[in-house]
């Protein structure tokens, strides 16, 4: 759970973060660092919707989620963000979470856990997340090194 898991319909725990944080990074996303302030922090609390800061969607944004094909659900704020429990970071909700999560499962990067909100990262998963964000999600006995996140599955053959 703690690796990835769903938050409603969003990514959290450490992917969620990750994706947050790499787009954070490479100019997709402004508005803040990602990480929960809590000496600073007006409204936002160590877990659940942020509402302290104003994270926007960048023009280079707008373009990679467009070639990745993440549509984004109509009549919901654009980005929202969550403090993660676990991460005690920032996580993207709103519709730009949900498109995230929701094409992510369609490329098959991510599985839903039978049993619970955990989510696991298939092969195709690992390779995607490298070749687009330049994530580099680590195997179940490395997932506890900060910035690493869930286990492989392996993807069935077409």
């Amino acid at each position: 759970m703690r690796e990835a898991r769903t938050c409603y319909d969003h990514l959290a725990g450490r992917l969620g973060v990750a994706v947050m944080t790499r787009m954070l990074d490479v100019g997709y996303l402004t508005g803040g660092d990602g990480a929960h302030h809590p000496d600073h922090a007006v409204q936002d609390h160590r877990t659940g919707y942020g509402h302290d800061l104003d994270y926007q969607l960048t023009a280079d944004g707008h373009t990679f989620l467009t070639r990745l094909g993440v549509l984004l659900p109509p009549r919901r704020p654009p980005v929202r963000y969550c403090v993660d429990w676990s991460e005690q970071r920032h996580h993207l909700a709103g519709a730009l979470g949900s498109g995230l999560l929701t094409r992510f499962l369609e490329l098959d990067w991510v599985r839903q856990a039978p049993t619970d909100r955990a989510v696991i990262i298939t092969d195709a998963g690992h390779t995607g997340l490298r070749d687009t964000l330049d994530l580099r999600p680590a195997g179940r006995e490395e997932a506890s090194a900060p910035g690493n996140c869930v286990s492989r599955v392996p993807t069935p053959a077409a």
